[in-house]
C-alpha cells in the first residue's frame, strides 16, 4: 500500500522522461542484437523502429498542450498507434514475408479523421478513453499472432511473449470501458491517477517487450544451432547424434506393448561408385537415397519417425507403432524405389536389415546392432534385399 502511494506521487512529466529513456534503451538493445542475429535482422529492425516511433509519440505527448487545438493530442496518439503497428508487423514477419501495410495506413487515416471530426468536440474523452481502443485491439492482435506463430511454437519464452501484449490489451480495455464510470462516480480527479498508472505501466511495457523480443530471437538462434548439430549437412536428415537423441527419447516414451521397428540401410557397392564416378556423384547418390527413404516413410504416415544418416552410406529409420510385417513392407518399398531411380544414368541398390524392439525394452544401441546383423546377412545373400533379425531381442 505504501508503494502504491509513493508511485502516485511521481510527477507525470518525470514518468514521461523515464519512458523516453527506456524506449531508447530498448531500441539500442534491439539494434545491437540485430548485428548478431542476421537471420532476424528485419524483425529486429522493425521492433527497434517501433521503439523510436514510441519515443517520438512520448515527446509529442509531453508537449501536446504547446500545439494548437487537438494537434498535439492527435499526433501523439497516432504516433503511439503507429509504434504498436510496427511492433505487430515485426511479429508477423517471424513466419515469413507478409502484407498489410495498406490496412495499417487505412487505420491511421481513419484514426486521424476521427480525431479531426469528433476529437475536436471531445478532446479529453478521446485522449483518456477512445484512443485506448485501437491500442487494445492491436495489442490483442499481437498476442494472437504471437500465439499462432509457427516459428515460436517450441520456444520456452513464447507464453511470456503472448501474455505481455495480452495484459497490455486488457489494461487499455479497462481505460476505455472501466475508467469512464469510475470518473463519473468519483469525479475527474481520478483521471490524473489513471494517467500516472498508465505511464507507470507504459514504462514497464517498454522494458518488457524489447527484452522479450531479444529473448525470443536468441532462443530461436540457439534452437537452430541445436538442430544443426543434430542434422546431416548433405541430406538434411538427422545425423548419428540426432538419431540417438531422438530415438532414445522415443523408445523411453512408448507404451510397454507398442511396437517399434528399426530399418538399417547400407548402399551397395558405394565405394566403387565413388572410385569410378567421383565423390560429387557419390554425394548425389546419397542425396537421392535420402529423398527416397524420406518420401516413402512420409507416404505411409508413420507417426514421428526418426530417419537418419549414420555416416557414409549408412542410414537408419526408427518406426514407432510399426511391427515387423509393416516395417518390412516399408523397407522393401524403399529398396524397390531406389533401384528404379538413377543419378546421371547410374543405378544403385540398397541392402536393408530389420529388427523389432522387445516389449518393455528401450536399448536403441542393441536394436541397431540387431538390425546391422540382419543387414550384413542381406549383403552376404546377394544385396538389394531386406533381411529380418531373429525374434525381437532388443
Amino acid at each position: 500500500m505504501h508503494l502504491a502511494v509513493t508511485t502516485m506521487q511521481i510527477d507525470l512529466h518525470t514518468l514521461y522522461f523515464l519512458l523516453v529513456g527506456t524506449l531508447l534503451t530498448g531500441a539500442a538493445m534491439m539494434l545491437w542484437e540485430r548485428m548478431a542475429q542476421p537471420f532476424r535482422a528485419t524483425e529486429l529492425g522493425f521492433w527497434a523502429s517501433g521503439s523510436v516511433i514510441f519515443t517520438a509519440g512520448a515527446i509529442m505527448a509531453m508537449n501536446r498542450f504547446s500545439l494548437p487545438g487537438i494537434t498535439g493530442l492527435a499526433a501523439a496518439n497516432i504516433l503511439f498507434v503507429l509504434g504498436y503497428l510496427t511492433w505487430l508487423h515485426g511479429v508477423r514477419l517471424l513466419d515469413g514475408p507478409v502484407g498489410g501495410v495498406r490496412w495499417y495506413a487505412a487505420l491511421l487515416l481513419a484514426l486521424a479523421l476521427l480525431w479531426a471530426v469528433a476529437g475536436v468536440h471531445f478532446p479529453a474523452a478521446f485522449w483518456n478513453h477512445v484512443a485506448a481502443l485501437p491500442i487494445a485491439a492491436i495489442c490483442g492482435l499481437t498476442a494472437l499472432v504471437t500465439y499462432r506463430c509457427r516459428a515460436l511454437r517450441r520456444l520456452r519464452s513464447r507464453p511470456l511473449a503472448v501474455a505481455i501484449p495480452a495484459g497490455h490489451a486488457l489494461f487499455y480495455c479497462a481505460r476505455a470501458f472501466v475508467v469512464p464510470p469510475l470518473a463519473a462516480a468519483y469525479g475527474p480527479d481520478i483521471l490524473s491517477v489513471v494517467a500516472k498508472i498508465t505511464m507507470y505501466e507504459a514504462v514497464l511495457y517498454s522494458i518488457a517487450v524489447p527484452m522479450t523480443f531479444v529473448s525470443l530471437v536468441r532462443e530461436e538462434a540457439q534452437d537452430r544451432l541445436r538442430a544443426a548439430a543434430r542434422t546431416d549437412y548433405l541430406t538434411g536428415l538427422s545425423n548419428r547424434h540426432g538419431f540417438f537423441e531422438q530415438g532414445e527419447f522415443m523408445l523411453a516414451a512408448r507404451g510397454t506393448d507398442a511396437p517399434v521397428s528399426l530399418l538399417a540401410f547400407d548402399l551397395d557397392h558405394f565405394k566403387a561408385i565413388n572410385d569410378r564416378h567421383g565423390h560429387a556423384t557419390g554425394d548425389a547418390v546419397i542425396r537421392l537415397f535420402a529423398t527416397v527413404v524420406r518420401d516413402l516413410i512420409r507416404d505411409v504416415e508413420v507417426p514421428d519417425p526418426v530417419v537418419a544418416r549414420l555416416g557414409g552410406e549408412e542410414f537408419a529409420a526408427l518406426l514407432p507403432g510399426r511391427g515387423l510385417a509393416e516395417a518390412r513392407r516399408i523397407g522393401e518399398a524403399v529398396a524397390a524405389r531406389f533401384a528404379e531411380t538413377s543419378v546421371e544414368g547410374i543405378r544403385a541398390t540398397v541392402s536393408v536389415g530389420l529388427a523389432e524392439a522387445r516389449p518393455g525394452r528401450s536399448d536403441l544401441g542393441q536394436l541397431l546392432a540387431n538390425a546391422d546383423r540382419a543387414l550384413y546377412r542381406a549383403k552376404a545373400l546377394g544385396r538389394n534385399r531386406v533381411e529380418v533379425a531373429g525374434p525381437a531381442a532388443a
